[in-house]
Parts: structure tokens; C-alpha cells; sequence
């Protein structure tokens, strides 16, 4: 399972980046707004050129023309760069132009595995199901990972499955084990990944352990050292 990071921050990005397991990035408006004042397309191009993955950029506009317009400006800024669609009826169309093109496209929003039918036949890059917010109104969101997985599997869809709304690192061992091909992470979860409190109590105890043998050596006679 890849992991990409959730987020628009420079330095979230650029520490998680020295790990060497981020493959991607994704952005959304609330991510930027976070930012405050950041100009979009500015910082969608300083994330590429730090990361060379997928960076996915997402459009405001409610029309097929007006994402349309928005993903033509965000094509321009780097490779790498993949449109983020809504699972609408206007994003299924706009998704539609842009994968005639071979562009990279992300649909966002994705609750129920119809949505995630309908764009894979369309060529979409990646899906976008939303695990936590699903959790939020008590609809287990792995169950959707898991059923979007068997349909994907059953005809052989190459769109990659990203789950989203990750909460914590338990989504993200449910998410590998169901066979998500990738995980959106914040950085908070991301840097948690490798946390286990006896992880830390064991690590302490062989701290001590040797200072405690380092101590001992040092108080034996010389010619015994």
C-alpha cells in the first residue's frame, strides 16, 4: 500500500518526505485555507518539486466547464500534478475529457461503491472513498473500501482505491489488509505510525540496562578492564 500525505504544509511534507515511503500528496481547499493566505497554484508547484509522486489538486467549480478551466491551470504546474474531482455528475464529465486527455485524475467525495463503478469505467486514476466520515454517521467506512475492492477485482478495473478521512493507524492496517492500493494520511497519523507504548517502555529499559552495565565496567579495576 502507498502512502500519500493529506496535507499543504511545507514543512509536514518536507519532514515526512526524509522517511523515503511518501509516494504522493493530497490537497483540498480546507488544507489550504489552513495555510492562510498561501496562493494555490503556488503551492501545489513548491509540493511538486519536493515531492515527485501524484500531488493532487482540487477543483472548486460546479460546472464541467468551469473545473475543466480550474484543471487546465493546474496541469500546467508540474507532471505530477492529478485533478481532483468531485463524484458528481459534473465531476463524471469533466472526468471524462480529462482521461480522454491521459491526464491523472482523483475523484473525491466517494461514499457509496456505485460512484466508484461508474469512475473506474471511466478511466479515473484513483477513488477517493471516505473512511471517516462515514465512521462519523455510523456506516463502518472499511466496508466500502472492502466492497469497491471486490468490484475491482471482479473486472479488472485499474483504477488505484485511496482511502480517505484516515483517522488512525488503525484505519490504516484495516485499509492494507482489505488491499487498498493507497492511504491518504495527515501528518499527525503519519508520524504516529511507528508508535507503540511498549515500543517506548522497551526501548527505555535497554537505555538503562546499559548505562547500568556501563556503570558497572567503569568501577572495576584497570587490569580487569
Amino acid at each position: 500500500m502507498k502512502f500519500f500525505l493529506d496535507t499543504a504544509n511545507l514543512d509536514e511534507i518536507r519532514q515526512a518526505n526524509e522517511w523515503g515511503i511518501v509516494d504522493g500528496v493530497t490537497t483540498n481547499p480546507t488544507l489550504i485555507a489552513h495555510e492562510k493566505g498561501v496562493d494555490y497554484c503556488q503551492r501545489l508547484k513548491e509540493i511538486c518539486q519536493i515531492v515527485p509522486g501524484p500531488v493532487s489538486a482540487e477543483v472548486v467549480g460546479e460546472t464541467k466547464e468551469q473545473m475543466l478551466k480550474e484543471a487546465d491551470r493546474f496541469l500546467g504546474i508540474a507532471r505530477n500534478i492529478a485533478v481532483k474531482l468531485p463524484a458528481t455528475e459534473q465531476g463524471i464529465r469533466a472526468l471524462k475529457v480529462l482521461a480522454g486527455r491521459g491526464a491523472m485524475v482523483n475523484i473525491t467525495l466517494c461514499f457509496q461503491a456505485m460512484q466508484a463503478l461508474v469512475v473506474a469505467r471511466l478511466g479515473a486514476t484513483f477513488v477517493s472513498p471516505f473512511v471517516g466520515r462515514l465512521d462519523d454517521i455510523e456506516d463502518p467506512g472499511m466496508n466500502l473500501i472492502r466492497s469497491i475492492r471486490t468490484i475491482y477485482d471482479n473486472y479488472g478495473f485499474k483504477t488505484q482505491i485511496l482511502a480517505a478521512s484516515i483517522r488512525s493507524t488503525m484505519h490504516l492496517i484495516q485499509a492494507a489488509e482489505i488491499g487498498a492500493d493507497v492511504a491518504t494520511v495527515p501528518y499527525k497519523v503519519f508520524a504516529g505510525m511507528l508508535k507503540h507504548p511498549l515500543t517506548d517502555i522497551g526501548l527505555r529499559q535497554f537505555m538503562d540496562d546499559w548505562h547500568k552495565a556501563q556503570q558497572a565496567m567503569s568501577q572495576l579495576p584497570p587490569n580487569v578492564v
